[in-house]
């Protein structure tokens, strides 16, 4: 009798369990990779079950990448509008397609003979309630696609200015072009929501007579983290290998800490079990306009509105605040 061969079954990898976590982690994000990517890695590392970044930066660009994972993403829009800062280089010169070093050349000039004082005074033009024509390649959506998809399939695109606000656009050093070597200029900014530093490179170019684009591109700041304490993936990844998901635990940053934009107002633990289950309470002190909601102990809620006769509406409330007074307290 012909004996069968046992049959060696598939053997599946186990599917990654992701666990609910709450906080903020500030990280460093490297080069190449897009703000989702980098985002992705961080979330299945710390088997997060939700996350979500506050403002994207393209793959050329490093630093601060605020991630929200859990009941943080629901103060990610605030973030998004806030304040930032980065340091870049710009390479005059050339101009490219993306305004940055990987796009393809579309223009090369001569530079001209530039001294200091004809660099600080294209930078101040910039400076202020300004006017800028966003990048062809950019996230922005046009019914409901991102440009740089449209981009590149070969559309003809037409980005509509809008106004900004640069509150700092300075040079820090001009060496690599005044000694003759790379027409190199290092320049510091500092912005709000919705600046590109791509477009404020190319049109300082453009002001200078020899167009330019971004070779180097660092965030260094975003309100309310003015001197981040960033986590590069690398770190990370170590931290993970020598004490697991406690280790990285110890890196997120407390919800509240991103909420201090916010005008504060606190509320009563009743308050607090009425705004929880999405209903509005009344007599309750602070500015009109949207506020960061916390108990009697500190420990945030979520947002509301409080309009001009202090009556309180709950706007994006915390899962612990829906679960009543008492859950609150336990997880805080």
């Amino acid at each position: 009798m012909r004996r069968r061969c046992p049959t060696i079954a598939a053997v599946s990898k186990p599917r990654k369990r992701f666990r609910k976590l709450d906080g903020i982690l500030l990280l460093d994000k490297p080069r190449g990779l897009s703000s989702n990517q980098a985002l992705q890695r961080v979330r299945h590392l710390f088997e997060a079950d939700k996350a979500g970044h506050t403002g994207s930066l393209d793959p050329l660009a490093t630093g601060l990448l605020p991630v929200c994972f859990g009941e943080a993403t629901k103060i990610a829009g605030g973030l998004l509008g806030a304040r930032k800062a980065y340091d870049t280089v710009a390479r005059l010169g050339i101009v490219t397609d993306t305004d940055d070093a990987e796009g393809q050349p579309l223009r090369e000039r001569p530079v001209p003979a530039l001294a200091i004082d004809d660099i600080d005074a294209a930078l101040r033009k910039f400076v202020g309630r300004i006017r800028q024509r966003p990048p062809v390649y950019s996230a922005l959506k046009r019914g409901g696609e991102p440009l740089y998809a449209k981009a590149r399939r070969g559309e003809t695109i037409e980005v509509e200015e809008r106004s900004i606000d640069v509150h700092a656009f300075e040079l820090q050093s001009a060496a690599d072009l005044l000694d003759g070597g790379e027409p190199l200029l290092r320049l510091h900014v500092e912005c709000g929501s919705g600046t590109y530093v791509r477009s404020l490179v190319r049109d300082l170019g453009e002001a200078l007579g020899c167009g330019a684009h971004v070779a180097e591109l660092r965030r260094l700041w975003v309100d309310p983290f003015r001197e981040p304490k960033m986590w590069t993936i690398e770190a990370l990844q170590e931290l993970a290998g020598r004490g697991g998901q406690h280790a990285l635990d110890a890196c997120l940053l407390p919800i509240e800490s991103g909420m201090v934009a916010w005008p504060e107002v606190v509320v009563a633990p009743a308050q607090a079990a009425r705004l929880g289950r999405g209903q509005a309470v009344a007599q309750v002190q602070g500015p009109a306009g949207e506020v960061a909601i916390l108990d009697h102990h500190g420990r945030a809620l979520g947002l509301g509105q409080l309009d001009a006769g202090f009556s309180l509406r709950p706007k994006r409330m915390f899962s612990w605040a829906c679960a009543g007074p008492e859950t609150a307290a336990a997880n805080g």
